[in-house]
Order: C-alpha cells, then structure tokens, then sequence
C-alpha cells in the first residue's frame, strides 16, 4: 500500500484536505491557522462550526508569547502537548501542579478539584500569562471567578475542557466574560490535546521552524 511518509507532506496534506471547511467561515489567516490545527488535532471536521475565537486573542497571545509569557495548564496531558522547546525558544515554560502533593492536600481538606486548588495556587503569576485548560471544567470555573473577583488577567485564555459534566457551561461562561480574550469549543467537544493544539498553533504562527 502507498501512503505518505514524510511528516510534513502528512500535515499539509492534512490542511489541504481541511481547507474547504473553513471556507465558508470568513476567516483570516491567523485563525484559518489556528482552527486547522484544532481539527487536524481532533481529526474532527465538525469542530468547524463550533470553534470560538474572541477578535483579539490570537493577536494578543502572539504579543504575549513573543515577549517570554508562560503556559499554565489544568493538566499534564496538556502540558505535555505543548511545544516546550518552541516556547523556551521565545523564554517562556509550561506550568503544571495538578501533580503537587500540596495541592492534592488542600484539595482533599477543601472538597474541591486539584486543578482548581492548583489555580488558585498561581495566583497572581496568571497575570500576563496565557492559560490552557483542556480537562477540567472546574478549573476554567475558577479562573474565571478569579478573573472577576481577584482582578487576575491572563492575557489568552484557551479553555476547551471536553465531558458531560461542566463542560459546556464552563465554556460558554468563558464566551460571554468580556474581560478576557478566548479561544474555546462550543458543547461537550475538547480534550487536552485540543488544548495543547490551539497553543501550539499560535507558536507555529510566529515561528514555524521546529526545533
């Protein structure tokens, strides 16, 4: 059997072959970027229609990786996902403490989720930075109350948790925040890869190069 073996001749044939689902969307190039590589990421070409970008957030994530931002994320998946070696290119790094020890105490004391507790935990390092949440809906939640009662400003929030409990609500109170800038998926839809992609994708479009 033929098949294509080179890995980037795999990836643009795949946004080739993604290509006329956006065409319809009246997207520029930035997000036609970034939607592609959510789908290619899902493999899903119904995230079409349901993917969610404020007008602002691929451009102001770009201007904050460029100047050393770091990644907070819910959950390992998605920081192992990210292209580390491409964000240190720009000084930033992911950050991940779902796995603490502390964190899983004060979880257990609190009867709440670690990843909330983990936000909660980095506080004020928020501001600035760009955080990727592509599990927990719980911890999407509780950036967007500290957005709203603490005053913390990330300045990209990519919140695309995936399940049937809390999910779709969390994203849709990530829509309508008006504070600031989103990337997110309608519904149940999501994952930390998804996650991870949509980081990812901004990345490529300051520097393409894969290091």
């Amino acid at each position: 059997m033929d098949f294509i073996k080179e890995p980037m001749a795999i990836e643009n044939r795949s946004m080739e072959l993604i290509a006329p689902h956006l065409a319809e969307l009246g997207l520029d190039e930035a997000a036609t970027k970034v939607y592609s590589r959510l789908i290619h990421a899902s493999g899903d070409v119904g995230y079409a229609p349901i993917i969610r970008v404020h007008p602002e957030a691929i451009a102001v994530a770009m201007d904050a990786l460029r100047k050393g931002a770091h990644i907070y994320t819910d959950v390992e998946m998605v920081r192992t996902g990210i292209n580390k070696k491409k964000l240190a290119s720009f000084g930033g790094e992911v950050h991940c403490l779902v796995a603490d020890p502390d964190v899983a105490v004060r979880a257990k004391q609190e009867g709440i989720t670690r990843s909330m507790i983990a936000m909660r935990q980095f506080g004020k390092d928020l501001n600035g930075s760009i955080i990727a949440i592509g599990n927990a809906p719980t911890a999407l939640f509780e950036v967007l109350r500290m957005v709203r009662e603490e005053g913390i400003r990330p300045a990209c929030i990519v919140g695309i948790p995936v399940g049937f409990v809390g999910a779709a609500e969390s994203k849709a109170e990530l829509a309508a925040n008006g504070i600031v800038p989103y990337i997110t998926v309608e519904g149940t839809k999501g994952g930390s890869p998804i996650a991870a992609a949509a980081v990812n994708a901004m990345m490529y479009l300051i520097d393409n190069t894969r290091p």
